[in-house]
Parts: C-alpha cells; structure tokens; sequence
C-alpha cells in the first residue's frame, strides 16, 4: 500500500494538476503510465489483492472529503481519451487553481507492491515538474500526521517521523510521571503487530519511551503474512486470540491492523476464557478519563461520544446513564464518525473494530493549556495538565494504533486498573449479526444513523414488533455497500435471545426486501 498527500496550494487533489495538463506533458505522462502498467499489474499479481490500496489524505491530514472520492473514482476509470475531458470537468467544479505549484507527501508500508507503487508516482510527479518529499515507510497514521504538521506549518509537531516519536513519547513520559502506581513498577504489553509496519515503527520507537513500558512484539513481518491469521480483525471477528500467539491468564494483549490504524485489547481468564475489549471498551475507558478530569478542572466544554448503529447498548447505556456522557450516533464509517466529533469542543469516536481517535476543538485545546500554565488552584492545574499531555498524546488526525496503545497505557497507569478490572465496567449485551442476500439491496433505505428502516414500506413495523419479544432487545438492518445483501444486527439479554431475534428480522428481510436464495435458517438448522 501507498499513501499519497498533498499541501493546500495544489487545491484539494494533486491527481486533478497531475493530469490536467498541456498535451506535450500529457502525451509524455501516459507514455511513463503505459511503461509501468505492466509493472502495476505484475505488483498486483504478486501480492494479496484484498490487502493492495491506495491511500489519499486530505491537506489537513484528514480523510478525502466524500466530494473527491467521487472525482477520484470517475478519474481512476476515466479511458485515455476521456482524460482530459474528465480532468477539465473536476477543475471546474472545483475551481483548481493550476497556477499554484504542486508539492506531494508520499509514503509506503512493507508490503512487497509498495515500493513499486512508490516509484510510479514519485516518477510521474517528476515528470509533471511537481515537488514532492518520500517519507519512505510509515504506517497510515504517522503519514496523517505528518500531513498536518506540513500544513498547519508546525503548529501540530515536527513534520518527521522522528518528530511523531518524540512529541507522543514526550507527552507519555508525562502522562504516566504522575501515576501512583504501576503495580510491580512496569507496564507488560504484549502486541500483535498483525506483520505490518507497525512492528516495525514500534520497534523504533522503543528507544523514545521510558524502559517501565515492557513491549513484546509479535508477529512482526520476519515470518508470518500480513494479516494472515493475526491482527485486530482477525481478533475481532473470530473472538480468539492470533494463531500461535502464547497468552497468560491476565496477560495483557492487543492486536493492530496491517497499517496500524485500528487497535484492539483482550485477554485470557484464569479459567481460559477469552475476553475481547473492543473499540466500544476503548471509548468507555478514554471517555470516562477525560470526563473526570473535566469535573476535576472544572472546565465547562461541550463533550460527546459518537458510536454507530453497532456500539452494544451496554456502552451507551454505560456511558449515558452512569458517567454522564452525551453520546450521538453517526452512520458507519470513521469519516462518518470524524466530522461528528467535530461539531464538539472534545468528541471521542471509535468504530467497534477499534478505528477511532479524539478530537479537540482549538477553543477547547486554548483553555486547557492556558489552565495548566495560569491556574492557581493546584488541583485544577494538575488535571489540566494531564488533559494537556493526553491532548499531545493523541493523534487527532486519524485512528492511530500506537498512540491509542499509549494512551490506554498511561490512562490504566493513572487509574491503576488492570485489563480485567477495565473490562468490567459493563458486560456487553450479547449480540449477532447475519446477512440477508437480496436482488437489489437499494430497496432498503435508512435513518436515523441507519438504525431505522424507511423502505420498504412496513419493514420497520415489523422489526419494533419482532423486538418487543426480548428484554434489552434491538435490531436494525442496513443495506451493504459494496454487494448486494441487507446486514441484520441484534442484540438482547441473552444469546439465545439475540440468535432468534436476527434469525427472525432476517426472514422479514427476504420476504419484504426481495430476498434470493433459500430463506435463511437459524443456526440449529
């Protein structure tokens, strides 16, 4: 995989000033194109399709706007000859500026197609008379970073990867100082690096934190394949720890995703059980943080959680009714999440597959370190002061494994729990999720951040019927994206309970939504 990024003054894209150009350039462009096609489709060949991308970051190191992805998606299955046609139509609508001069960030991770794809664009930056800086390898989230330091001119950290080390070290090393605790006077991680480019950044890393924090690295690329049987989706969706991976009862562990932007926590009982701490637990735990230390400060902010459709309503109702907090819904999808947070001065958002940040306000960043500077009550200046670092802490640009992994850390430092005690701040409701195969999946249509069903007419009757059955029962469906078939979940009491309701919304699914196939069958069966 590769990332590429751009400075504001190439407008919002690069690619729209790649391609727009005169026809000398351009004929000399698609000549370099058609040289390294074969290379691209050799690269494709030779690595796992399902783990291939591509990767493009807003100036502010933020997610490509929705707006662009459409451009992106019509640019990349423009035929040669509709090229300049295309790219003419998006400057227009965008008002691209060609007059400004180009300048391209660009970085890659160890899988054995980047490097190629690397040097393609780095080729066809060169050829255009473009600018641009290789970052070489990094994980997704340091390249984010990276991003915004270059834009905000500084303002954010460093612009190096040697910078994202040191201002996140540097605000751990704080963080956990004032920790009364830390039981046996270290910290034990051990971490699944799920053979991506995180084992190898965390690696460098190590030399920045304090030797209390113990990091035991696994599956960290020297034998194993990226994901292959490891990683925080792998976790996550099987339940079960990586394939091979030694665990303790107690033993504190967490697995990245491939680019190390998705974090997960779990851990084995004394009696062999496994328990998972997904991103719902994440949230809970950062959340309630913060939200003491805000009551300490006495700083009066406007503070939210945002979940999807999917957080279990353990966490909500945890979060709601026993610490206090707002919580919103968003639909699926972290940039879905992102710009809801950012409708308030703190909004912490994590997706339950662990992919999620928090996002501080530049009001609400001003008065917290103003306090931890000016205030002169000391207790007030003290939580302000653990606010500031956790704010350095974060990267607030995009879910980031390793900084998420450090400030989960420093808050069971600072609170002194262990990973079982975290995970009993709720039981999580049990829950399923099914798929329903349909002819055209549009025929269902959502509100209400996809937790309840407009079309077809009499499906949502159907569901609020089927759900008054269960005690702490809900359910929703919602169409896929990518194929067509409607995704039921539930959720209730008990297993059983929430098996039958899913298997039970799921029949209402084929009948009214035009199911294919044979109707779905219960688990039993």
């Amino acid at each position: 995989m590769i990332s590429v990024a751009t400075q504001p003054s190439t407008s919002k894209l690069f690619l729209s000033y790649l391609f727009f150009l005169r026809k000398p350039l351009q004929r000399k462009l698609l000549l370099l194109l058609k040289e390294h096609i074969q290379t691209f489709h050799d690269v494709i060949l030779s690595c796992f399709k399902e783990d291939n991308g591509v990767k493009l970051i807003d100036p502010l190191g933020e997610m490509l706007a929705a707006a662009w992805e459409a451009h992106a998606t019509r640019l990349a299955n423009a035929e040669e000859e509709e090229l300049q046609a295309v790219l003419t139509d998006i400057c227009q609508k965008e008002g691209v500026d060609l007059q400004h001069s180009a300048f391209v960030v660009i970085g890659r991770d160890t899988r054995s197609s980047s490097k190629k794809l690397s040097q393609s664009v780095t080729d066809g930056v060169s050829v255009l008379g473009g600018q641009y800086h290789d970052y070489g390898l990094v994980t997704t989230p340091q390249l984010h970073y990276i991003v915004c330091c270059r834009n905000t001119h500084g303002n954010y950290g460093t612009a190096t990867v040697e910078g994202y080390y040191q201002k996140l070290s540097k605000a751990f090393v704080e963080l956990t100082k004032q920790a009364t605790s830390h039981r046996d006077g270290h910290m034990c991680l051990k971490i699944d690096c799920a053979n991506g480019i995180g084992a190898l950044k965390l690696k460098e890393m190590q030399y920045y934190l304090p030797g209390s924090l113990v990091m035991h690295i696994d599956n960290d690329g020297t034998k194993g394949r990226l994901n292959h049987l490891c990683g925080a989706d792998f976790v996550k969706v099987h339940q079960k720890p990586p394939v091979g991976f030694e665990m303790k009862a107690g033993e504190r562990c967490c697995s990245f995703d491939g680019d190390a932007d998705r974090i997960v926590y779990y851990y084995i009982d004394a009696a062999g059980r496994f328990h998972l701490l997904d991103g719902d637990k994440i949230a809970t735990l950062i959340s309630t943080f913060l939200k003491e230390l805000l009551v300490k400060a006495g700083q009066t902010v406007t503070f939210a959680v945002i979940q999807t459709a999917y957080a279990n309503g353990s966490s909500t109702r945890y979060l709601e009714e026993t610490m206090k907090v707002p919580v919103h819904c968003g639909k699926t999808g972290v940039k879905h999440l992102h710009h809801k947070a950012q409708e308030f001065d703190i909004g912490v958002y994590f997706e339950a597959n662990g992919h999620g940040t928090v996002l501080f306000s530049k009001a609400a960043e001003e008065k917290i370190r103003y306090q931890a500077k000016e205030e002169k009550d000391n207790r007030k200046r003290e939580a302000a002061k653990i606010l500031e670092n956790t704010i350095d802490l974060i990267n607030q640009t995009v879910g980031d494994a390793i900084s998420d992994m450090l400030l989960i850390e420093a808050i069971l430092a600072l609170k002194n729990l262990t990973v079982p005690q975290w995970d009993a701040m709720y039981t999580d409701l049990p829950n399923r999720q099914l798929k329903v195969k349909v002819a055209d999946r549009r025929v269902i249509d959502t509100t209400d951040a996809e937790r309840r069903a407009v079309t077809p007419p009499g499906l949502q009757e159907e569901i609020d019927d089927l759900v008054k059955k269960y005690p702490l029962a809900r359910a929703f469906v919602r169409p896929s994206g990518t194929e067509d078939v409607v995704r039921v979940y539930a959720e209730a009491d008990m297993q059983e309970h929430a098996d039958n309701l899913a298997h039970e919304v799921s029949l209402v699914v084929y009948h009214l939504a035009g199911g294919v196939g044979e109707p779905p069958k219960t688990a039993a069966s």
